[in-house]
């Protein structure tokens, strides 16, 4: 079975998807003797990322989903697209496509990869109803979507068949053009082939949190027709009716071998083709690799196997020894807001295994490690709403931990990358099985010089991306080794760190975004440095962020000034400095909340945050803020975010210092300040320290003799304690000193870095610090005055702003053929005398308040 020819001169590959991409690039890259390739494809476009289709939605187009085009314009290489292999002649080596070409061959490649499979129900075959495998399958969801939306003039509503990652990807793409998503399993969970039961159940809170609907159980027996005859509702095994407008299937994938079966090869009676561990078929002149291979009776859907096939193709090919080491199920979801990876033997079917196990689930988090029964080997793991360790814990599946378990799940340990160095066996990238060891020859013996560079040589990183962080930390650690300089380049757009960024954008004097990536940068950009040039930008220039191309730029929550809820709906924070608010603005925004019936709570920055305002309401309900004498609290940005503040020496008897006089002080001097990360600050009027100063970025308390400074708290995940920085301060000394923190801070820190770490990171730490801000060591304390002085002149209430522009207020609609059409799928129930979203079941229930209509409020 395993006998071929080495090195033939005539390849052809049926099959155009990754796995032939990737095998085609192994193959050119390592042939020494001449070699001619037919890829033959059905699919009338260049190859592209399937892994990556989901991006379809948030704006990648199909060029930016293509694979390197340079490895199909070799001139070895032919490829046929929008062609198809129909027969295959092993007696005379020739395979004859859909155009009637007859292609001989010495050795044929099968990677024609799996399709995607549809319930067995009637009307599966309905209008608006789609499988997610190609990017005609998601473009053609898309134009669904938006001509079914228009033509109804309302929410959609959408279901996925299939609880699995695909299945979840799809939902989140659905949500993502506002359709109402539902998610339909048949077993008891999500993901069930990932997951234990405890960590579905606490993947389907996470959807569920994030506005996904899931129902787990669930048969589906029928879907039905509306008057057009599309698709209106699926009907279930018990008897229930779910409505909706699209139907989505991910019901797992079937691999394409009937060109096997008709050629006679052995095909496995399941599905697949046959292979041994050197991807030989029945026929020694035919390999298999990918979904339509069966090794050991399986076929698996995953893109590292068929990496790894292609590998163990084309090394065979080439003359040299390779097998394929069995399936690595490692799998990662990719869903915005949703945190979840499995690896190794997650379900812990290795006799004797130990779990270990961190479970909270007030914050969302479900994390598994599975052990050997000595508790020293790593065998495998979940991660639930926290899968930052994954990157770190899967390269150590078959190693000794070394450590704790139990310091690779609590919230201090899960948070960074184990230390100390990889094993050289240690698998980094699974996608192309890239260890350690291979990164390291990278660096050291093929010059590769940082994580970019060490992608092109080994794909580490090309695929899924999830481990270009432990990519990045191995290079490190061997630049080092080698005494040359690591790289800190903000993203595959720019080489420099955002502290480099800073200065040259401003020594340079550039505006915009396409100017600084035509001067300092490449490609298009992405949402990494895109919202930190943003933040350098505002900093620099001072431009409204919906200004021309700074819209486009922005976070969600920014893009609206506004942060979106669970549910689609948004929060409204007017500022309240120092925790100050008159009776006249408290009325007005209790009669504010009252008319367009908002849920208010009081938050922890002492101010009134407004849950459940809908898109369009936004510019309404601001407008009567503005009139009320409010500007934006900038809860949406990374920016100041308030000022706490107790009543100090004003009402107190212990104050020692006028405490809100300070804070609102400050909190008007440094409104809308943006900043790598949030800011917070806090200012107590004595020791009792009632306003929780050192908890906060910059905490001020008073003492007899004047004011101390604290830098480098917070709360959140890892709470730090602010530590001194100063003693004694009068109040412009204090304001002076904060005005060069902040601003020395803005320049110096990484992108999304709290002052916390960027504190530890200073050289000299706080004594360096000190020097800085006090003894003006590097000489730019004038121009850090400077820059602080620039922002306080140039500060503009954003909302204010916009609310005089009607060009930005276009932007605040729920549906863009109606500028105030409520959304429907928004469902509340009242609870303690206010309203709250309604949950799924509660929506089955019935009893719920609906937006536009029980909801629907005065003007």
């Amino acid at each position: 079975m395993s006998e071929i020819a080495l090195t033939p001169t005539e390849i052809v590959v049926v099959g155009a998807g990754m796995v032939a991409h990737r095998f085609v690039e192994s193959l050119l890259s390592r042939a020494e003797s001449p070699v001619h390739v037919t890829v033959i494809g059905d699919e009338g476009r260049h190859p592209y990322d399937r892994v990556g289709l989901t991006g379809f939605f948030s704006g990648s187009s199909p060029e930016d989903l293509e694979l390197d085009r340079s490895v199909f314009d070799d001139f070895r290489v032919r490829l046929l697209s929008d062609d198809r292999v129909l027969r295959i002649d092993r007696p005379h080596r020739t395979v004859t496509t859909r155009s009637r070409t007859v292609i001989a061959y010495d050795t044929l490649v099968l990677a024609t990869g799996s399709y995607a499979a549809k319930v067995a129900v009637d009307g599966a075959d309905l209008p608006g109803c789609f499988v997610y495998r190609t990017l005609d399958d998601v473009q053609g969801l898309k134009e669904f979507v938006e001509r079914r939306g228009h033509a109804l003039g309302r929410p959609l509503r959408g279901a996925v068949i299939g609880g699995g990652l695909l299945g979840l990807e799809a939902a989140g793409a659905l949500q993502g053009m506002d359709v109402d998503a539902t998610v339909v399993q048949y077993s008891d969970r999500l993901m069930s082939a990932q997951l234990d039961s405890a960590g579905g159940g606490m993947l389907r809170r996470l959807l569920e949190d994030r506005g996904i609907a899931v129902r787990t159980e669930s048969r589906t027996t029928r879907l039905d027709p509306d008057a057009t005859g599309a698709v209106t509702a699926l009907e279930f095994q018990d008897g229930s009716v779910e409505r909706a407008d699209v139907v989505v299937f991910t019901v797992g994938v079937r691999p394409r071998d009937e060109l096997a079966r008709n050629a006679e090869l052995q095909v496995d009676p399941r599905g697949g083709v046959v292979i041994d561990d050197r991807c030989s078929t029945s026929d020694p002149h035919i390999l298999a690799i990918g979904e339509v291979a069966n090794f050991e009776g399986r076929c698996v859907g995953l893109v590292a196997p068929g990496y790894a096939m292609a590998e163990v193709a084309a090394t065979r090919l080439l003359g040299g020894d390779a097998v394929f080491p069995g399936y690595d199920d490692s799998s990662k979801l990719k869903l915005s807001g949703v945190d979840v990876a499995s690896f190794g033997d997650a379900m812990a079917t290795t006799p004797n295994a130990l779990d270990v196990v961190y479970a909270d689930p007030v914050a969302g988090v479900y994390k598994k490690l599975v052990l050997s029964d000595d508790a020293q080997t790593l065998l495998g793991g979940i991660l639930v709403g926290d899968a930052t360790a994954y990157g770190a814990l899967r390269p150590l599946v078959g190693a000794k931990l070394g450590a704790d378990p139990a310091a690779y799940l609590l919230p201090a340990g899960g948070n960074e990358a184990p230390s100390g160095e990889l094993p050289d066996a240690a698998v980094v990238c699974s996608c192309s099985n890239v260890t350690a060891g291979r990164i390291r020859e990278a660096v050291h013996e093929e010059g590769c010089r940082d994580s970019a560079a060490v992608k092109g040589c080994t794909k580490a990183g090309a695929t899924c991306g999830s481990c270009v962080l432990m990519v990045k930390k191995v290079v490190g650690q061997e630049l080092t080794k080698l005494g040359q300089t690591v790289s800190h380049a903000l993203c595959e757009h720019f080489d420099m760190s955002r502290r480099q960024l800073f200065d040259a954008v401003r020594v340079a004097r550039l505006t915009t975004f396409s100017s600084i990536v035509e001067r300092f940068g490449r490609g298009r950009g992405c949402d990494v440095c895109k919202p930190a040039i943003a933040s350098i930008l505002s900093v620099l220039v001072g431009s409204h962020v919906l200004d021309g191309e700074n819209a486009t730029l922005q976070d969600t929550n920014d893009h609206v000034m506004a942060n979106m809820q669970k549910d689609g709906t948004y929060s409204v924070v007017p500022r309240m400095p120092g925790g100050e608010v008159t009776p006249e603005g408290l009325l007005a925004i209790g009669q504010i909340a009252k008319d367009f019936a908002l849920y208010t709570k009081i938050t922890g920055g002492q101010r009134i945050d407004m849950f459940g305002a809908r898109l369009e309401q936004l510019p309404l309900i601001w407008q009567r803020l503005v009139d009320a004498g409010f500007e934006s609290g900038h809860a949406y940005g990374k920016s100041l975010r308030t000022v706490k503040s107790c009543v100090g020496s004003t009402w107190c008897r212990f104050g020692v210092l006028d405490a809100v006089g300070m804070a609102v002080k400050l909190e008007l001097r440094y409104r809308g300040l943006r900043a790598p990360h949030k800011l917070k600050v806090g200012v107590s009027g004595c020791a009792r320290e009632c306003a929780e100063a050192r908890g906060k970025d910059v905490g001020v308390i008073a003492t007899e003799t004047g004011w101390n400074m604290y830098v480098g708290g917070n709360g959140g995940f890892s709470p730090r304690h602010a530590e001194l920085l100063a003693s004694d301060l009068d109040d412009d000394g204090l304001i002076r000193a904060i005005d060069r923190f902040f601003m020395y801070y803005i320049r110096t820190a990484d992108r999304l870095q709290r002052t916390a770490p960027w504190c530890e990171d200073l050289e000299g730490g706080l004594d360096g610090l000190r020097e800085v801000i006090f003894d003006d060591s590097l000489g730019i304390c004038a121009d850090l005055d400077d820059a602080m002085a620039q922002h306080v002149d140039r500060y503009e209430d954003e909302w204010a702003a916009t609310l005089r522009d009607p060009a930005k207020l276009e932007r605040f609609r729920s549906f863009v053929n109606a500028a105030d059409t409520p959304d429907p799928s928004l469902a509340y129930v009242a609870e303690r005398g206010q309203i709250r979203p309604a949950t799924a079941q509660e929506r089955i229930s019935g009893g719920v308040l609906i937006a536009g209509t029980a909801l629907e409020v005065r003007r």
